[in-house]
């Protein structure tokens, strides 16, 4: 991609009244655009960092068995009757067409996917049956202050499961678990699973998946001898408090982000929408469901809120949207014609590269966009390295710089360990 030719380029300002990390070098690095509070513009860096984030999440869904579907955004108010959520739920957005109909926007899709499924299931056979899809959802934010953190229209990944009785579901809440922890580790992220309330949602079983930072919306208790972690809301323990569950460690607080959920739903859904079987004993079985969110533009904020430092973000490379960032420092006609080969040699290679091919941009400028758009390495041809045909290699969060050959640097970045 030629930066002189990419929609969405970097802005010298900061935000009027933005007030997070997120927001401030999301925008001013050109990956999203602010419409309005709580809803933002992905423009195309954004997008493809998000795609990345959604394929590592749909890779490991898929590994436990999900099948992706999509379910539409726009949902009759009938459904929503039904549960009583119409009434409820006070972040729903709800709509009154022309003809007088009312409709909600989608904050969650457990009034849809359980009718969806209730049409389509015919044997107690079929289950356990795990479906989810990636998808805008709405919600009616009072607090939509914390850039693409919280936001009234985002992106998330909900699945839905269906099980015959408690214990099949508690087993596929442990492989649900394992494949989160899975998403955000290739995502660099370190997230905690934390005992929480459910809410409206949680029957049984809930559980947050938190990330450690200060822009988070959460505090939590964990323990630094084993896993366990609370969050404060309905914790009955404080901090310095001895661990209950390895009783070595002593329990500190922390401000965190979540980043994912799991809820036990129990037979709410099934029994307000009549679904069910019979058991191989011919007993009428409602199914137990569950359902597991991950806020993929939520994610996407948290990783930025984590990776950055004084000049920019800092992406990791599972999710930033080039590999190299490629500039030209200087203006003889050498300078350019080998960039021009570097460039088309790593694009024939297949390796993702943003090429800033601006004539006119002052070398200061050029470094100062590629520390804050926070490619993982950034490759320099210029006056000084062209006449050996070499090129300058620095990684975003490092200092050290090196020379190589074309042909090292392709083998390099080339390699399985770099893709």
């Amino acid at each position: 991609m030629r930066y002189s030719k990419l929609f969405g380029q970097t802005k010298k300002s900061s935000p009027a009244g933005e007030v997070t990390v997120n927001a401030n070098l999301l925008i001013r690095a050109g990956y999203v655009n602010k419409l309005m509070a709580g809803c933002y513009s992905y423009l195309p860096l954004g997008l493809r960092v998000l795609r990345k984030i959604e394929n590592i999440i749909r890779k490991e869904m898929n590994a436990i068995g999900g099948q992706e579907l999509f379910l539409p955004a726009l949902h009759p108010a009938e459904n929503w009757q039904k549960t009583g959520a119409w009434e409820t739920v006070d972040v729903l957005f709800k709509i009154k067409s022309r003809t007088g109909r009312s409709y909600a926007l989608g904050q969650s899709h457990e009034e849809i996917i359980t009718p969806l499924v209730k049409e389509y299931l015919d044997s107690y056979q079929e289950l356990p049956l795990f479906v989810y899809q990636i998808q805008e959802k709405f919600r009616d934010e009072l607090r939509a202050k914390s850039g693409i953190l919280r936001g009234r229209e985002f992106g998330m990944k909900d699945m839905y499961s269906f099980h015959l009785n408690q214990g099949d579901f508690e087993n596929f809440y442990e492989k649900a678990k394992e494949a989160y922890l899975k998403v955000y580790q290739q995502c660099a992220l370190k997230a905690k699973v934390t005992e929480a309330s459910g809410g409206a949602f949680s029957q049984k079983i809930s559980y947050e998946f938190m990330v450690l930072t200060d822009a988070g919306e959460d505090d939590i208790l964990y323990c630094q001898k084993c896993n366990y972690c609370i969050n404060v809301e309905i914790a009955e323990f404080s901090q310095g408090t001895k661990c209950p569950k390895c009783r070595r460690g002593v329990l500190k607080k922390a401000r965190a982000s979540e980043v994912g959920n799991v809820f036990d739903l129990g037979r709410k859904y099934t029994r307000d929408f009549d679904l069910y079987v019979y058991n191989k004993n011919g007993e009428k079985i409602y199914p137990i469901m569950g359902c597991y969110g991950i806020g993929t533009t939520r994610l996407m904020g948290v990783i930025v809120e984590k990776f950055h430092d004084e000049r920019g973000i800092i992406w990791p490379e599972s999710v930033a949207p080039f590999k190299v960032h490629l500039l030209t420092i200087g203006r003889s006609k050498a300078v350019w014609q080998f960039s021009e080969k570097v460039y088309c040699a790593l694009v024939e290679k297949g390796i993702e590269v943003l090429f800033d091919d601006r004539r006119k941009t002052s070398a200061g400028e050029k470094f100062a966009d590629a520390d804050l758009i926070g490619i993982p390495y950034r490759l320099v041809v210029s006056d000084k390295t062209v006449n050996n045909r070499q090129i300058e290699i620095k990684k975003r969060n490092q200092t050290k710089t090196s020379l190589v050959l074309l042909a090292d640097c392709l083998e390099k970045f080339a390699s399985p360990a770099l893709k």
